[in-house]
């Protein structure tokens, strides 16, 4: 997630510098929709609108259609703007817009969303965008991105966040900026005091236990804190929709993973194994820790576990039940 090339594509849209292609595409949606929105709203008054805003859909079009409405001359505009959302369902054939991506209109702004796919860059379509028009790749963030744009995002309306809350969100929520952008709103219309958002303000709003979720358990984990990662284990086993097993196995997998790279690192410094690990430099000195108890041998024993553990529950499916002992299970092996 380049963010500076993002605010550079925003400041330039705002001071009405505009480019007659914009390509769209990536697996994080949030920019996407952004860039698309900003221009839908910058470019043309309500009133130019009727006349000169076309929004096509990927699998209800064609090429040829989109080239035609491009090449068409803006009625009391400057501009034209037209819109092709869901151009993914058009990757088998959005080689035929070539020829217009090289001579473009430009009294014509394209924007092509172009979801969840990328372009490859060997490609004849990818270089002749590039020769007028501008592409986004917008990638999904690394978890210590996640922490500090939620950081970024909040104090651009004078808000802050404890460390701890922001990661009860990034392990709840994931990288889905979307996501997370639509609870930090409904987290500011509550006005916290001192504009801070705290682990208790989470855990009432948006039901994110502050001591009972997978951050938690991993802490517990990584400290060698056995009765507590049992405790965590057994509410997970009460609360299976909120906490499927299968995303509790993901998330210790995914920390074995990262304690097992920060084994091979040579430099240990905070900053280097935050980078190196994609987490909060805050968290670095738990790794340091976590290390202590885990070594290399028996991570590498925990990771097979765990996928064995994950295979087991994909094949056969399990009860509220079985899920209690698996994942109880699981944690008392990893910890033993």
């Amino acid at each position: 997630m380049n963010l500076q090339e993002i605010n550079s594509i925003i400041s330039k849209i705002n001071n009405k510098v505009y480019s007659p292609i914009y390509f769209l595409m990536g697996e994080e949606t949030y920019y996407i929709d952004l860039i698309n929105d900003l221009l839908e709203n910058k470019v043309l008054s309500e009133d130019e609108k009727s006349f000169n805003q076309t929004i096509l859909y990927g699998k209800d079009t064609s090429c040829e259609e989109i080239i035609s409405v491009c090449k068409r001359f803006p009625m009391m505009s400057k501009f034209q703007l037209v819109i092709i959302k869901e151009a993914q369902d058009l990757s088998s054939k959005i080689d035929g817009l070539v020829n217009y991506l090289l001579n473009p209109m430009h009294s014509t702004i394209l924007i092509i969303n172009y979801k969840y796919k990328t372009l490859d860059k060997r490609k004849k379509i990818y270089k002749a965008i590039q020769k007028f028009g501008l592409i986004l790749n917008s990638k999904k963030p690394y978890e210590n991105q996640v922490s500090t744009w939620i950081s970024n995002k909040l104090k651009e309306d004078n808000y802050t966040i404890d460390i701890k809350a922001n990661q009860m969100l990034v392990e709840f929520l994931g990288s889905d900026l979307k996501m997370i952008n639509n609870q930090l709103n409904k987290l500011k219309l509550l006005k916290p005091e001192s504009n801070n958002i705290d682990p208790k303000l989470i855990e009432k709003n948006i039901g994110i236990s502050k001591d009972f979720n997978i951050f938690e358990l991993r802490n517990a984990i990584g400290s060698g804190n056995l009765s507590k990662a049992l405790l965590i284990g057994d509410y997970f086993s009460s609360n299976i929709k909120a906490y499927p097993t299968q995303l509790v196995l993901s998330s210790l997998f995914n920390y074995f993973i990262q304690l097992f790279q920060f084994h091979s690192l040579n430099n240990k410094s905070d900053i280097n194994v935050a980078t190196t690990l994609g987490i909060n430099k805050f968290f670095a000195k738990d790794y340091h820790k976590a290390a202590k108890i885990y070594p290399m041998k028996k991570i590498s024993l925990i990771i097979t576990l765990i996928k064995n553990i994950d295979l087991k529950t994909k094949g056969y499916g399990v009860s509220n039940n079985s899920q209690q002992n698996i994942l109880n299970q699981l944690i008392v092996q990893i910890m033993s």
